[in-house]
């Protein structure tokens, strides 16, 4: 008797996410440190030639013939973002990534996005989810890995620039990992996002007993145990983004930085220890666009692999933080140690997240079935 040819897969709205567990922080930081393992050890691919690309991005021409070909405006991009997870996961997946900064004149999110999660063996659908939450809390985890292995364990005070979307997570994910933090500094550029923060805050870490709105990217870092940028803005001058200084810095801080970055020199001296979220990621990057890479790409573990190029450093003096929580490479080492994260964020992580959230919402009946076929038209 033949196996069955029938397929269907569940659809998981933006509410469905939330009833399957996307917002649970401490366990999203959780897989993430099983995804950090299994990259390490090299059960994992994504694109490209070395299968660790960000994914494949649309891009547009300043000038077209087309009158309706979309311009390349602030943060446009059309982009999917596929890779496979071995160990327990065994799934496949591709987060399609559609940003406009002018979706917020609209009253919706700079990017909206969704993920269609496969069965590794026939690549038949699984899932094809909402994916805004899962994207966000997967990168807010990994600063939160981070601190868990990098940071101080008495740290109490978080300094954080754009407390936006990224910044809600990445707090939440530092107070998943820090259970000594009741401080948070904060710098916004808008009444509204920074109230929005506020209210969030107040409402859903009551451990933090001190908030202080600063004026100056300087009051974000200096004092902080954890420092965080989660700022957007425009590429292409590093001299635009926002700056951290060593005289700001305290000693034994952490820093990890998932947005736009530039260090002074002091920063970029050999004892202010540099880890990077996976060291081929940076490396594809840096094969890919124009040079000095960290024009194109504002991170600064991009501009680490322009100093490799330079000859200011070597690859030997980047840490990767996967070595660091499969136990290869040593954490933190000493209390003084100052520490800079680099979070480029990857689609192996939206793959980890996605298939647990999925594994959740078939257990619990959530989402709504749907049939590709009974039997295929063509075979």
């Amino acid at each position: 008797m033949s196996e069955s040819t029938q397929i269907d897969f569940i659809y998981l709205s933006e509410q469905d996410m939330i009833k399957a567990g996307v917002t649970d922080m401490p366990k999203c930081v959780d897989t993430m440190e099983e995804m950090f393992t299994l990259l390490h050890r090299g059960d994992y691919r994504m694109a490209g030639p070395n299968s660790d690309s960000h994914g494949a991005m649309v891009t547009f021409p300043d000038e077209s013939p087309f009158s309706t070909m979309p311009k390349p405006t602030a943060d446009r991009r059309l982009m999917a973002m596929p890779a496979y997870l071995g160990g327990d996961f065994q799934t496949c997946g591709v987060k399609w990534y559609g940003s406009n900064i002018a979706n917020r004149e609209k009253g919706l999110p700079r990017s909206i996005l969704m993920f269609i999660l496969n069965d590794i063996d026939t690549g038949a659908p699984l899932a094809y989810m909402s994916a805004n939450l899962l994207s966000a809390y997967r990168t807010g985890a990994i600063p939160g890995v981070g601190a868990r292995h990098l940071a101080r364990k008495d740290a109490k005070v978080i300094g954080l620039l754009g407390p936006g979307v990224m910044g809600k997570t990445a707090v939440a994910a530092f107070m998943a990992a820090c259970p000594s933090i009741d401080t948070l500094k904060v710098k916004g550029r808008g009444k509204d996002s920074l109230d929005s923060f506020l209210s969030w805050v107040a409402g859903t870490f009551p451990q933090i007993t001190t908030v202080e709105v600063v004026a100056h990217v300087e009051d974000v870092v200096r004092g902080a145990d954890i420092v965080t940028y989660c700022n957007s803005g425009e590429t292409g001058d590093p001299e635009t983004y926002p700056e951290v200084k060593r005289e700001w810095v305290k000693p034994g801080a952490f820093l990890a930085m998932p947005a736009s970055c530039r260090l002074d020199a002091g920063m970029e001296q050999s004892d202010v220890r540099k880890v990077l979220d996976n060291t081929g990621l940076y490396q594809a990057w840096f094969e890919e666009v124009p040079k000095p890479a960290h024009n194109i790409i504002p991170l600064v573990g991009v501009r680490f692999m322009d100093m490799v190029d330079e000859g200011a450093l070597s690859l030997d003096e980047l840490d990767d933080l996967g070595a660091i929580v499969s136990g290869d490479t040593v954490g933190r080492r000493h209390d003084e140690e100052i520490i800079i994260l680099s979070v480029g964020g990857m689609p192996v992580e939206d793959v980890a997240w996605g298939t647990k959230v999925y594994r959740n919402a078939l257990a619990q009946g959530i989402g709504v079935k749907l049939n590709l076929w009974e039997t295929p038209e063509l075979r």
